[in-house]
């Protein structure tokens, strides 16, 4: 088989093509370059090392940081109104007022449950309203109880008027909220509400 002009031409540039490779292949590999590639890692290495050695001498102050956070924590938490269901907790909030009610001689009967909302990321609020009569005394002594219940209580709505001027007696409606874990508020389905 005899080739033409054509295929001889183009196998003669393979072939310096291919040598030209070959050359540019082994004189690029040269000892020296290779060691320098090695002097630049043990650089970065040393510079990788150095800051790993402060991150972890920010280690204990983080730590320390991270003690303080927690039992801060557990302080706000203590406060939660700890229940099963966001019914259990309004119910315990309902008995928290009746019992306040009865040291000053309120009687709180009845007691409307609110909805439960979200309050931030983490928590959520009940509420409980209840109407009761009694004089003005016995109105600031129950609410300054309210302040020393170990649970985060606030009132969010008092209305108070006049039921009975000759004995100085006044008509309340009190709603009052408290903090639960998040848990206990129903995942809100559709759109948001406003």
């Amino acid at each position: 088989m005899k080739l033409s002009q054509r295929d001889r031409r183009a196998l003669l540039l393979l072939g310096v093509a291919l040598a030209i490779m070959l050359a540019v292949k082994f004189a690029g590999s040269s000892g020296p370059e290779v060691a320098e590639a090695a002097v630049e890692s043990v650089d970065m290495a040393e510079k990788k090392l150095l800051k790993f050695r402060q991150l972890a001498a920010t280690v204990p102050g983080k730590e320390v940081l991270l003690k303080q956070a927690v039992s801060e924590l557990a302080t706000r938490d203590a406060g939660l109104i700890q229940a099963d269901t966001a019914q259990q907790a309004q119910a315990q909030l309902l008995t928290v007022i009746r019992t306040l009610g009865k040291k000053e001689d309120i009687d709180a009967r009845g007691g409307e449950f609110g909805p439960v909302k979200p309050l931030g990321a983490d928590y959520g609020e009940v509420s409980v309203s209840v109407q009761f009569e009694c004089r003005i005394e016995q109105l600031v002594n129950f609410l300054a109880a309210l302040t020393s219940q170990s649970e985060l209580l606030a009132t969010s709505e008092m209305r108070i008027s006049s039921a009975n001027p000759k004995e100085k007696t006044l008509t309340v409606r009190l709603a009052l909220s408290g903090v639960v874990p998040r848990k206990l508020v129903p995942e809100q389905k559709g759109p948001a509400s406003f």
